[in-house]
C-alpha cells in the first residue's frame, strides 16, 4: 500500500495508468502474427524458415520505427506520439481485416504493425519522466508490464481465428485499440520535466558511448528472446508435440503470463538489490533453462523450462530499464528508442534462428542451444559492463 501511495502522490498515476495500456494493447497488436502464425503459415504453405521470417517482421520493423518515435517523444513529447502511433496502427489492422490475402500484402501487414512495438519508446518515457529515481524502476517495470497485452493475443488470437479466420481478428483488435485511443486522449498528460528539443545530430553522439551498446546487447537477449519466444512458440508446439493450434496457443498463453507480469517485480528487485546483481542470476537461469529446451524434453518439461526461461527474461527486462534512466535521464526518449530497437532486432533473430535450423538439421535442439549460449555470452559482457557502470551510475541508485 505504501508503494501505491507513493506512485500515486510522487508522480501522475493516470499517465502511468494510460503508459500501461497504451503498451499493453500495442504489444498485442505487435504479436499478433505470431499468435495466429500456424493459420497463416496453413494458408501459404510455408517452409519452416519462411515461418520464422513471417512472424519475426514486425519484429524487425519495430525496431526501425522505435528509433523513429523516441526522437519524436523527446522532440514533441509522447502523448502526440503516443496519439500519432495508435492512429499509424489502425491501418494494417484494417488492412488484414479487409484483404491481406497475398504474401505482398503480409509483408506490408507486417512492416506496419511495427509501428505498435515501437510504442515502447514512448510508453516508457512518459512513465520514466513523472517519477523520481528511487521509484523508476517500479515505475518502468508497471509501464513495461504492457507486454502482458501478449496474452490477449496467443489467449483469444487462436480461438477467434477457428470461427472467423485470421482476417477476422485483425478486425477485432480495433476495438480495444480504439477504445484505448481515448483512454489516453483523456487521461494522460505530457511530463514536466519534457527536455527541450535538440538538433538530430546531437542524438548520433549517443551512438559513440559503450555503454549505449551494453544496453542494446543486453536488452537484444532478455526482451529479443521474449519477444522471439512469444512469436515462435505456438509453431514450435504445433511442429515438434502435434498440439492443436489452440492448445499451443494456451501453453503460449501460459508462458507469456511468467514473463509479463514479472516485469515489474524484476524492476521492483532492481531498486532494491540493482539491476545488474539481478540480471546476473537471470541470465544463467535463461541459459540452464534453454539448454534443457534443447534436449526436446517431453511436454509437461519443456513447459516447465520454458515457464522458467521466460519468467527469466520478463524479471531481465525490468532489470535492464532500471539501469537506463539512471544513466541517460536527458536522453531516455532516444535512448529508449535505440535500446528497444536492439530488442526488437534480437526478437527478429531468435524466430529466424529456430525456424532456418529446424529447416537445415530437422530439428530444434540446435537453434535453442545457441540461444543457451547467447545467455552465457550476455552474462560475460554484463560482468565486463559492471565496472564502466559504477563510473557512471551512483551505486546507491541500483548499479550494485
Amino acid at each position: 500500500m505504501k508503494l501505491f501511495s507513493s506512485l500515486r502522490k510522487e508522480g501522475h498515476a493516470p499517465s502511468l495508468i494510460a503508459s500501461f495500456l497504451y503498451f499493453d494493447v500495442s504489444f498485442m497488436i505487435w504479436v499478433m502474427l505470431g499468435a495466429l502464425g500456424v493459420y497463416i503459415t496453413a494458408d501459404f504453405d510455408l517452409s519452416p524458415a519462411q515461418k520464422g521470417l513471417i512472424v519475426a517482421i514486425p519484429t524487425l520493423a519495430g525496431s526501425l520505427f522505435r528509433l523513429i518515435m523516441g526522437v519524436l517523444t523527446d522532440r514533441i513529447g509522447p502523448y502526440k506520439t503516443a496519439i500519432g502511433g495508435m492512429t499509424v496502427t489502425m491501418i494494417p489492422l484494417l488492412w488484414g481485416w479487409l484483404f491481406g490475402h497475398s504474401m505482398t500484402e503480409l509483408y506490408f501487414i507486417g512492416i506496419l504493425l511495427g509501428v505498435a512495438g515501437a510504442s515502447f519508446s514512448v510508453a516508457l518515457p512518459l512513465a520514466s519522466r513523472w517519477y523520481p529515481p528511487h521509484l523508476q524502476g517500479v515505475a518502468m517495470g508497471i509501464a513495461g508490464a504492457g507486454n502482458s497485452g501478449t496474452v490477449l493475443a496467443t489467449l483469444f488470437g487462436p480461438r477467434l481465428a477457428e470461427h472467423f479466420g485470421w482476417n477476422g481478428v485483425m478486425g477485432f483488435a480495433l476495438i480495444p485499440l480504439v477504445l484505448v485511443f481515448f483512454t489516453y486522449l483523456l487521461i494522460a498528460k505530457n511530463p514536466p520535466s519534457q527536455p527541450e528539443p535538440q538538433p538530430l545530430k546531437n542524438y548520433l553522439t549517443i551512438f559513440k558511448l559503450k555503454d549505449t551498446w551494453y544496453f542494446c546487447f543486453l536488452y537484444s537477449v532478455t526482451f529479443g528472446g521474449f519477444v522471439g519466444l512469444t512469436s515462435f512458440l505456438s509453431i514450435f508446439f504445433v511442429d515438434q508435440y502435434g498440439l492443436t493450434s489452440v492448445r499451443a496457443g494456451d501453453f503460449v498463453t501460459l508462458c507469456v503470463i511468467a514473463g509479463s507480469f514479472v516485469r515489474p517485480i524484476g524492476g521492483l528487485i532492481s531498486d532494491k538489490i540493482g539491476g545488474a546483481k539481478l540480471l546476473t542470476f537471470l541470465y544463467i537461469s535463461l541459459a540452464i533453462c534453454m539448454f534443457g529446451v534443447s534436449t526436446l524434453p517431453s511436454l509437461p518439461l519443456v513447459i516447465a523450462l520454458l515457464f522458467i526461461g521466460m519468467m527469466s527474461l520478463g524479471m531481465g527486462n525490468g532489470a535492464v530499464f532500471q539501469l537506463v534512466p539512471k544513466r541517460f535521464q536527458k536522453e531516455i526518449g532516444v535512448v529508449t528508442g535505440i535500446v528497444g530497437a536492439a530488442g526488437g532486432v534480437g526478437g527478429f533473430f531468435l524466430p529466424n534462428l529456430l525456424g532456418t535450423l529446424k529447416q537445415l538439421t530437422g530439428t530444434y535442439a540446435a537453434g535453442f542451444a545457441i540461444f543457451a549460449f547467447i545467455g552465457i555470452s550476455a552474462l560475460i559482457l554484463l560482468t565486463i559492463a559492471r565496472n564502466s557502470w559504477k563510473k557512471s551510475i551512483s551505486v546507491k541508485e541500483g548499479v550494485a
